[in-house]
């Protein structure tokens, strides 16, 4: 096995794309450090933290432990919170809610790990973002959260270029999640719709975004930097109509 220097941060780690992430990181020879809000599974691969990340204060407590006990030099910001619902049904409170999850804290990781990678002149950044970022219905709020992400990655890619630091940005479309299979059950009619929208034929798993994230890890990916890849089974291409 590979032996990959410094420690890699997943946070979300505990459930869906973090923890299958965090199993095929592991495999790979990647030393694990996870971070949720709820428990991690028994056997999970590596070193695991709790933290509140709608919780700034609880959210800077836990990446200071982590900074001072782990050098980390890859970081994927997978945690993030999800609200539907249009512009009549949005309210100030979830706003502020996926605001904090989905942007405040990918920018509290971010600065958390940066002075150790930039003192090893190298790193590796992905956010996890959504196609919905491209517009979709009954998803303002998350949506523009998940677009700031993708903003957030093209600055911060110009930004630390210069010290060897890779920003991208994985765009999940539908994902087999318990989340997923919670609101669209096998069988249902909701799930026909996602499954005949999709080119291919079929929701994604968590593992292919896994393989995704990989790439944009690997220290090999040092000329790939603030782009945006859509994992999404074909979804973002032409009009979608989910």
């Amino acid at each position: 096995m590979t032996t990959i220097e410094g420690a890699t941060l997943i946070t979300g780690a505990s459930r869906g794309i973090g923890l299958a992430l965090a199993r095929h990181l592991a495999e790979e020879g990647h030393e694990v450090v996870g971070l949720a809000r709820s428990e991690a599974p028994d056997g999970f691969a590596g070193t695991f933290y709790r933290a509140d990340l709608a919780d700034a204060a609880d959210t800077a407590r836990a990446l200071n432990e982590i900074a001072g006990r782990h050098k980390v030099l890859r970081l994927v910001n997978n945690a993030g919170a999800i609200v539907g619902g249009g512009l009549d049904e949005a309210r100030m409170e979830d706003f502020d809610r996926l605001v904090a999850i989905n942007l405040r804290a990918p920018m509290q990781a971010m600065q958390a790990v940066a002075p150790a990678m930039r003192e090893a002149r190298f790193g590796r950044i992905v956010n996890i973002g959504s196609r919905a970022a491209l517009g979709k219905t009954g998803r303002v709020i998350y949506g523009a959260t998940k677009a700031g992400i993708v903003g957030m990655t093209r600055t911060l890619a110009l930004e630390l270029a210069g010290d060897g630091i890779t920003v991208n940005c994985i765009a999940p479309g539908p994902v087999e999640t318990e989340l997923f299979a919670e609101n669209n059950p096998p069988g249902s009619e909701a799930r026909r719709q996602f499954v005949a929208a999709v080119p291919v034929g079929r929701i994604g798993t968590p593992e292919d975004i896994a393989m995704a994230c990989a790439y944009f890890l690997d220290a090999r990916a040092g000329f790939t930097t603030g782009q945006t890849l859509n994992v999404c089974g074909g979804l973002s291409v032409g009009i979608a109509s989910l």
